[in-house]
């Protein structure tokens, strides 16, 4: 089974860019963040005529997340929000069981400009995700926390770690929380694939950054500790980044086989 992540970065202007990379990558399960769009404009259409099956949780302009399901990929169950908080209405978490995996998709805040509101409400909701995936991890079944970190977890996640000191994805508070989420026993997919490499999954549109390849990786995997002898491929579409009017983010993809 082959389960991809994409910040698509607003799923109707990128449209052309998502079904093109769906019908070259053929993932089973992908989750999607940054749909920009209220749930009434989600193009489920565009995507059922392609094969996907789409659950989602909209917001207009901002956030949003969203699962698709290839066509045969059986789907008992579905959350919308990150518990927590009743007054949170940011669109940020989506989760599902699918095929027997629980698949929860999340949009962790950016948290710029920091130290701010906006940084505290990021390590607000991490606190909240924490709580989450503890409990998450502890129900025995096999579980995958995706999606989007805003996180950069380690110097070898940044091109030139010196240039993100300022920025919130770089703090070390949550470079921290991610820490306290593997020691909580999820592994990082990609980090275990790829242990000594520099992969980025985002690049900024400014300064050249994709043609220099100075990006960062916060897009993430996270595997409940019963997957880990089940991964056995993962990786970076980032030829997709060149495309034409294409997100700053790259899909990223995993492979577990059958349990």
């Amino acid at each position: 089974m082959k389960i991809a992540t994409y910040n698509v970065n607003g799923v109707n202007g990128r449209l052309p860019v998502l079904i093109k990379w769906l019908k070259e990558a053929k993932p089973d399960i992908v989750c999607l963040q940054e749909l920009k769009t209220p749930d009434e404009k989600f193009p489920q259409e565009s995507l059922e005529a392609i094969g996907y099956n789409a659950i989602w949780h909209g917001q207009k302009s901002w956030n949003g997340v969203a699962i698709l399901t290839k066509n045969g990929c059986a789907v008992e169950a579905i959350y919308k929000g990150l518990p927590g908080d009743p007054e949170d209405i940011q669109s940020r978490y989506i989760e599902a069981k699918i095929n027997g995996i629980i698949i929860a998709c999340l949009y962790l805040p950016n948290g710029n400009p920091a130290p701010g509101p906006k940084f505290d409400y990021k390590m607000a909701w991490y606190k909240r995700l924490l709580t989450k995936a503890r409990r998450l991890i502890k129900k025995g079944t096999p579980v995958i926390l995706v999606g989007d970190y805003n996180t950069v977890p380690t110097e070898l996640d940044a091109h030139k770690p010196e240039r993100w000191v300022n920025d919130a994805v770089f703090f070390p508070e949550p470079r921290a929380a991610f820490q306290k989420l593997l020691k909580q026993g999820w592994i990082d997919a990609i980090r275990t694939l790829y242990p000594e490499e520099k992969l980025f999954t985002y690049w900024d549109y400014f300064a050249n950054a994709f043609k220099r390849n100075a990006g960062i990786r916060m897009d993430h995997f996270l595997l409940s500790p019963d997957l880990k002898d089940f991964l056995s491929g993962g990786g970076v579409d980032k030829h997709v980044r060149a495309w034409e009017k294409t997100s700053d983010h790259a899909p990223v993809w995993i492979e577990i086989t059958d349990q």
